[in-house]
């Protein structure tokens, strides 16, 4: 039993689960990953990492479309291939992967391959094999895609398919509809219409990306259906026709119903979770109402003494970065050390559609529903100096502050580059600055992060360059 003990067991070899795994060798705990595929999990392999670097391509697409005569570059006929762009986006993920393998092996950290089942008293079993955690097991297993079967849209891979089918496809079809539009169904509507793809996006609550502050979800709304994307919001598909080379979907949207008829339907409607045959209730583990694993959050330890769990089975926001932060807070725990607990409403949250979309903390109709004294400050990326000269002045910074104190209640952000900027605002919730303390750094100009000073000036009412 000696080869097959450790000191920690991490199921999953995610962001959340190798994150986790790299902390406790640090602290010196004898560690393994049991992972039943790649290394970096959904997110390296079929999500954040291969859709950015598709991402990428549809932004210099678009560049060279539309934009680059305007900067004094003729590019000639601009023809885009998906299958490229595909193929590239799968090195970089392998890249990712592989660097993962690399920590392992600098960690001294075993990968043992297939599925672990929990078992009684900390022990795993993954085959024929038992493994024993003399300390802890950490439950890191993630989630994955979902369909609609009740209205017909259960994924078949060809016609109705998920982002994981998305990533591997060698063309771009005439037509798709994606249904859903939050994060995921807007990154993807950004990437086929930049390649050729007539987008239908449909969302079943009021506006697209419904998490956000309603001004961010307004000006993307604009700013897609300037480019060609039909937006659907508070539409719901009441009938799907699935056919070999074709989707017939019936949609009502605002007491109106209309077909749309398309090549292919990419379902981004949310996740399920991975706790399915996994010995749970053996080992004590309770879920929740919603099917997480039931955790208490500041330890995010189990009902099980001894089993914690972190990233997307031990609850929402549903971030690779949130479940990284939680491994290394739970490989810290295991050790005997006491970390810095984690604020979970100060887990930014990015879109990397174009514009981006970055927010921080409490919409201002959170803010509302909570009846507290606020001030906006906005300041539009039009009149931002640098966002002028790159020739991306969508967008804006709005501040939700508090208005006795200068707190910085919440931060969202449409625009380029919009993903580096919140982490600023980032660290001034982290630390409890004020937008007082934010205008006291000197911005470098011309720099998009001037923007983020001006908004915290006019949110005091006195901005400089509007």
């Amino acid at each position: 039993m000696a080869s097959n003990s450790f000191d920690v067991i991490v199921l999953g070899g995610g962001p959340a689960g190798y994150v986790c795994a790299i902390r406790a060798a640090q602290l010196g705990l004898a560690t393994a990953v049991v992972e039943r595929d790649k290394l970096g999990g959904v997110c390296v392999n079929i999500g954040c990492i291969p859709t950015k670097a598709l991402l990428h391509s549809a932004y210099v697409a678009n560049l060279a479309t539309h934009h680059a005569k305007e900067l004094g570059v003729e590019v000639g006929t601009v023809k885009t291939d998906y299958g490229v762009a595909m193929r590239r986006s799968r090195k970089v993920s392998e890249q990712n992967s592989k660097g993962v393998e690399f920590l392992m092996k600098k960690h001294k950290i075993p990968v043992i391959k297939g599925s672990g089942t929990l078992g009684t008293n900390r022990t795993v079993k993954v085959g024929n094999d038992v493994y024993e955690a003399r300390k802890a097991v950490v439950i890191a297993t993630g989630s994955r895609v979902k369909g609609i079967p009740q209205i017909g849209l259960e994924i078949n891979k060809t016609t109705v398919i998920s982002s994981d089918e998305a990533l591997f496809l060698e063309q771009a079809p005439k037509t798709m509809a994606i249904v859903g539009a939050g994060a995921v169904g807007c990154e993807f509507a950004d990437v086929f219409n930049a390649f050729g793809t007539k987008v239908t996006l449909i969302e079943a609550l009021p506006r697209i990306l419904p998490l956000e502050d309603a001004e961010s979800s307004d000006a993307v709304t604009k700013s897609y259906r300037k480019r060609g994307i039909a937006v659907l919001a508070g539409a719901q598909v009441k009938k799907a026709t699935v056919a070999k080379d074709k989707v017939t979907l019936e949609v009502t949207a605002g007491g109106k119903t209309e077909t749309v008829e398309v090549e292919k339907v990419l379902m981004a409607a949310g996740r399920a979770l991975n706790t399915e045959s996994m010995g749970f209730q053996e080992a004590g583990v309770q879920l929740t109402d919603r099917g997480f694993v039931k955790v208490t959050q500041e330890t995010l330890e189990t009902t099980a003494a001894g089993i914690y769990c972190i990233g997307d089975v031990a609850g929402p926001p549903m971030l690779a970065h949130k479940g990284s932060r939680e491994g290394v807070t739970v490989a810290e725990r295991i050790a005997g050390h006491t970390p810095h607990p984690i604020k979970y409403d100060n887990v930014p949250s990015v879109t990397y559609c174009h514009p981006e979309v970055a927010s921080i903390g409490l919409t201002e109709e959170q803010a509302k529903e909570r009846k507290l004294d606020y001030q906006v400050g906005r300041f539009p990326f039009s009149a931002n100096g640098r966002a002028r000269t790159a020739g991306e002045t969508e967008g804006f910074v709005k501040i939700v502050r508090d208005k006795k104190y200068g707190e910085i209640l919440g931060a969202h952000i449409v625009g380029s580059h919009a993903s580096e900027i919140i982490h600023e605002l980032a660290v001034a919730r982290e630390n409890e600055y004020t937008v007082e303390e934010v205008d006291l750094a000197i911005h470098a100009h011309p720099t998009l992060s001037e923007a983020v000073a001006e908004a915290a000036l006019d949110s005091m009412g006195r901005v400089i360059h509007t």
